[in-house]
């Protein structure tokens, strides 16, 4: 009996630290609104301010110099691209890569002409479903080449600071309605708006212990032939850790630990680029039509990665034990 409660005590001194933890992380590291840039910062100056630190802020004016925000309208990029086969992101709600009645689920991939695309876009034609150009294979310079010319392959300032090229150069283009579910990513991001805004919520990594994971099977949305959407299991793939939460508005009496988290809110307009630092928690809606191009920085796995590990890890195991 001695042990256990010793046990029993412990846990509750661990769950103590882990609510403490994000608060105290919060108040040592971060504002309570990302911060802005009104100039390029050197090489030096954004490592050591934002990379080092792990800190978001949002660089105004940083790509104004690249012709695409005069050039990318949509009628410029249906002459450019016209008819090309694009692929496109396609639900029922907007939301691909995300928990849908107990399974995390990603859209159907539809290849596509551009100009069709575009239809639906600007509303000249309607199909089941929302669409969105969101594939994220560096899709800008596999299927988007011809628009190269207007943007930069890398950021040169990022590229220099942190010693290596960007993994992937991501094109975004779609409907009000196409929202990115809440999760994080292993990459140094640099997401630049063209045309449009962007509007982000974020989470640093220290507040993972108030943000729930759970494990679902994996399926995809296929369209049948009368237009509705069915829910295809895939038998084949392992489960999926994901988050089951929507921050817009979440369900606390399921998951009350989220009620202790404050998100940071932020909008990104066109010519602005949001330095959106590695294992941030981050949910992301957009104007209609907007359009921006993302450059993946691979992380550094040091000890912050580490950190986060543990940090996750204990998050897991009192969870385990609630």
């Amino acid at each position: 009996m001695a042990e256990s409660e010793a046990e029993g005590e412990a846990l509750r001194a661990v769950r103590r630290c882990l609510e403490a933890f994000p608060a105290e992380a919060r108040e040592l590291s971060f504002t309570d609104s990302v911060p802005y840039l009104d100039s390029l910062p050197s090489p030096l100056e954004f490592y050591r301010e934002w990379v080092c630190p792990n800190k978001p802020c949002i660089i105004r004016n940083a790509v104004n110099h690249w012709p695409a925000l005069k050039k990318w309208t949509l009628a410029y990029l249906r002459e450019i691209m016209n008819s090309k086969l694009v692929s496109v992101a396609v639900t029922p709600n907007g939301y691909a890569d995300a928990v849908y009645q107990d399974w995390f689920v990603m859209p159907e991939e539809r290849h596509m002409p551009f100009s069709a695309f575009l239809d639906i876009v600007e509303k000249k034609v309607t199909s089941p479903g929302v669409f969105y150009v969101q594939k994220q294979c560096s899709n800008l310079t596999e299927e988007f080449p011809e628009l190269m010319g207007d943007v930069e392959s890398d950021i040169p300032w990022m590229s220099e600071a942190v010693g290596k090229k960007p993994d992937a150069v991501n094109f975004w283009l779609g409907e009000s309605a196409a929202v990115t579910s809440l999760h994080k990513d292993h990459y140094e991001n640099l997401y630049c708006v063209i045309s449009g805004e962007k509007h982000f919520l974020l989470h640093p990594p220290s507040d993972r212990p108030f943000i729930p994971y759970e494990l679902y099977p994996s399926a995809t949305y296929h369209i049948a032939e009368n237009g509705s959407f069915e829910v295809v299991d895939d038998k084949a793939a392992e489960k999926v850790p994901w988050i089951p939460l929507d921050p817009l508005n979440p369900d606390l009496e399921r998951f009350p630990e989220y009620a202790q988290a404050k998100p940071l809110r932020c909008t990104v307009k066109s010519g602005e680029m949001l330095y959106l630092p590695s294992l941030w928690f981050h949910h992301v809606q957009q104007s209609h039509g907007c359009i921006a191009v993302n450059y993946w920085y691979d992380m550094e796995y040091d000890l912050k990665y580490s950190y986060y590990q543990l940090l996750d890890s204990l998050t897991k195991a009192i969870a385990r034990k609630s």
